[in-house]
């Protein structure tokens, strides 16, 4: 770091002896020089500040220094654990087991008189749930092969569509394949070892790989139809990108869903270009939910609602580290609105009073002109050049004056989310792979994965099990949930 230029005492010697005005400038010198070293150390401590809990921080960021939860939720009254109503799940005995072992008495344990002959009175039963053991079952087709005593041609018999190898592995393997590596993201390597064990027939890694490859060839075209569904479905879209490393280099991995679908695509750029290439948000027109990154606002046509839980978690940052008071002001704002909007949804509403989504916007401005007035915007210096830097609170007050309707969309809509978890929690699971294996080899397995994860993510928003979809694609009968226009088929 290069050293500070503090005036020294002959600097401070020469300015007295040439009068006030070199005082005066020597002063506004190491005033600005000050002035600069706050902004400096406040960016610092920024930085350190920042956590999951008030910005954009992923948890796995925070590492020993953890903070304490804050949870920000109302008690609710009722005790804790499970509730009055709630589904349990226990191993419950079955009517006619599969096995039966008899311990027989041969001895009274008292007197040790013989009880061979004595008839039985009653039986006390356990029950064992346990695994046989699993071996492949090999099943071999036959085609036959006849030559016509009158043409004398060859007439071959047509095997299943899927047998296509001399030898291969059935649907059910297949599946169990995918299954682990691609929703369970266990590596290729110990994939193939699971299988190996399970099994005790060995499979290569290229095995597994070829099998993930299979299918996501399969549940492309169902992938293409939850792509359409969610550019004209009137339910709100959300959206969200993250990074993923492919070949070494960073992409970006992008999400559309709902709560019953979901679209992953990668893509080398972040901003509009990969917005445009995977062409859902530039042909909407109905709400579509992200965290108010400047791009996803370059597409008008959209209805734009954003997530309140980020502007939570900055809010809290500024009421922590800069103690702005009206921040703190917007927070109750923000809480108070979501309880209103909640208690009239659980009523059966379908908006507020006209006099309570009034008074609202008259608070919310109210607030946002004195957080204003106290973070005025910077001042250009004499000879200062570029873009001048702003303060976090001024960035947030100039959002929440554009943004309005957007951060209030949830109060004039109640079909809008209060905020875009559902996409965050489908974008979780991509950053869990990349924990497990650091990124993708190439763009081709980056692009398997989304489209094997899509096809999973839907079925399980829509209470299918994974390996039964699986496997049903490997043995040609793609899952297409009901929402599509287009239903189950061979």
């Amino acid at each position: 770091m290069k050293p500070i230029p503090l005036a020294t005492p002959d600097e401070i010697d020469a300015a007295y002896e040439q009068g006030n005005a070199a005082v005066q400038a020597l002063f506004e010198q190491q005033a600005a020089l000050i002035r600069a070293l706050e902004a400096r150390i406040q960016a610092l401590e920024d930085q350190i500040g920042k956590n999951s809990r008030n910005s954009s921080k992923p948890p796995s960021s925070d590492g020993l220094k953890k903070p304490k939860p804050k949870s920000r939720r109302q008690k609710s009254g009722k005790p804790s654990g499970g509730q009055k109503g709630h589904v349990g799940y226990r191993l419950e005995p079955v009517e006619k087991p599969q096995h039966t072992e008899v311990y027989p008495v041969w001895e009274c344990q008292h007197c040790h008189a013989d009880l061979t002959g004595v008839k039985v009175s009653k039986v006390e039963k356990r029950q064992v749930f346990d695994l046989p053991e699993v071996k492949l079952e090999v099943t071999e087709r036959q085609a036959e092969i006849k030559t016509c005593p009158v043409c004398g041609e060859t007439n071959r018999a047509a095997f299943p569509k899927d047998v296509m190898q001399p030898t291969q592995y059935g649907p059910r393997v297949r599946a169990q394949m995918v299954y682990f590596n691609l929703y369970h993201f266990i590596p290729l390597e110990r994939t193939a070892e699971i299988i190996s064990e399970l099994y005790q027939q060995p499979v290569s890694d290229g095995t597994v790989a070829a099998a993930a490859v299979e299918m996501a060839g399969r549940v492309e075209g169902v992938n293409e139809q939850v792509k359409a569904h969610l550019v004209a479905t009137e339910t709100p879209v959300h959206f969200d990108e993250t990074g993923a490393r492919v070949n070494g280099k960073l992409e970006w991995l992008h999400s559309a869903s709902t709560e019953q679908a979901t679209f992953y695509a990668i893509h080398p750029k972040r901003g509009s270009d990969a917005i445009d290439a995977i062409d859902i948000l530039p042909e909407r027109q109905g709400w579509s939910i992200h965290d108010a990154w400047l791009p996803y606002f370059n597409y008008p046509e959209a209805k734009h609602g954003l997530c309140n839980a980020h502007l939570v978690r900055e809010l809290v940052f500024l009421i922590e580290h800069h103690d702005q008071a009206w921040a703190k002001d917007f927070l109750s704002l923000l809480t108070n609105m979501k309880e209103k909007v909640d208690t009239a949804k659980s009523q059966g509403q379908s908006t507020l009073s006209a006099l309570q989504v009034t008074v609202f916007e008259h608070v919310y401005d109210l607030i946002v002109e004195r957080g204003e007035r106290a973070n005025p915007p910077p001042v250009r210096q004499p000879n200062q050049r570029g873009r001048l830097k702003q303060s976090p609170a001024r960035n947030l007050l100039d959002r929440l004056r554009n943004y309005k309707a957007e951060v209030m969309a949830f109060v004039y809509d109640f079909a809008v989310p209060f905020d875009n978890n559902l996409a965050e929690r489908d974008i979780r699971m991509v950053k869990v792979q990349q924990k497990v294996s650091g990124g993708f080899r190439s763009s081709d397995g980056a692009n398997v994965f989304c489209q094997v994860r899509s096809y999973i993510s839907t079925a399980r928003k829509n209470g299918q099990r994974v390996l039964e979809v699986l496997s049903h694609a490997f043995a040609g009968t793609l899952y297409v949930p009901n929402f599509l226009v287009c239903r189950p088929s061979e």
